[in-house]
Order: structure tokens, then sequence, then C-alpha cells
């Protein structure tokens, strides 16, 4: 799958993705449609930060919810 477009199914995706990822028990705070494609590139550099790393410490997992909850709509 090439994420490259900033579209709707490819943020739907990368958001569902980054809630396994990053192990999200409560999935409600993070749902796909809280995010606009507006906010595309920067969601798309933290998904591709949290793909490439094998493991994800404690605190930077809090880090990278913290930034998501940022770029959540209002």
């Amino acid at each position: 799958m090439s994420l490259e477009q900033a579209n709707r199914d490819n943020l739907d995706y990368m958001i569902t993705d980054l809630q396994k990822k990053l192990q999200i028990v409560n999935v409600s705070v993070m749902k796909p449609e809280h995010f606009d494609v507006d906010q595309y590139h920067e969601i798309k550099e933290i998904y591709d930060m949290v793909d490439s790393k094998n493991n994800i410490s404690v605190s930077e997992m809090q880090a990278i919810v913290s930034e998501l909850g940022h770029l959540r709509k209002g």
C-alpha cells in the first residue's frame, strides 16, 4: 500500500495501524475520524517513525500519543 497520497483512506489506515503498534487500549480516544486530512503529512511523519522502530519505549509512546492528541480535530 502506498501512503504517499494524502487522502482519507490512507489517513484512516495509518491511524488504525498506529493504534495497534502503540498498543492503544482505549481506541475511542484515537479514532481515524478525529483527524483531518489537512494534517496528513504530520501524521505520516509520526507513522513512518513508529513504523521504522522495532521497540518503542514507554516515554516515546507517551510523547507520540501526546503529539497525536495535538493533531486531533477540535
